[in-house]
């Protein structure tokens, strides 16, 4: 992964953290499985935000046809 998309990403987890709930374009929820998908670019980031402690569990990155394997 280069170095600029990974403080890309860094960055889009650090907004997702100060409001996990908040309306945001670029997460959904995954269909037929657990969890988020936060689009970065080409690439994905499979996720789980958990309760009120605001746990963001990163599950996998990986670019997007390789993500959901």
């Amino acid at each position: 992964m280069p170095r600029n998309l990974a403080f890309r990403i860094r960055g889009k987890l650090e907004q997702l953290a100060e409001n996990p709930y908040a309306r945001n374009p670029h997460i959904t929820k995954l269909q037929n499985r657990p969890g988020h998908r936060l689009r970065v670019g080409d690439w994905r980031v499979i996720c789980e935000v958990r309760g009120e402690e605001l746990i963001i569990l990163v599950l996998k990155i990986a670019p997007r046809g390789e993500v959901y394997r």
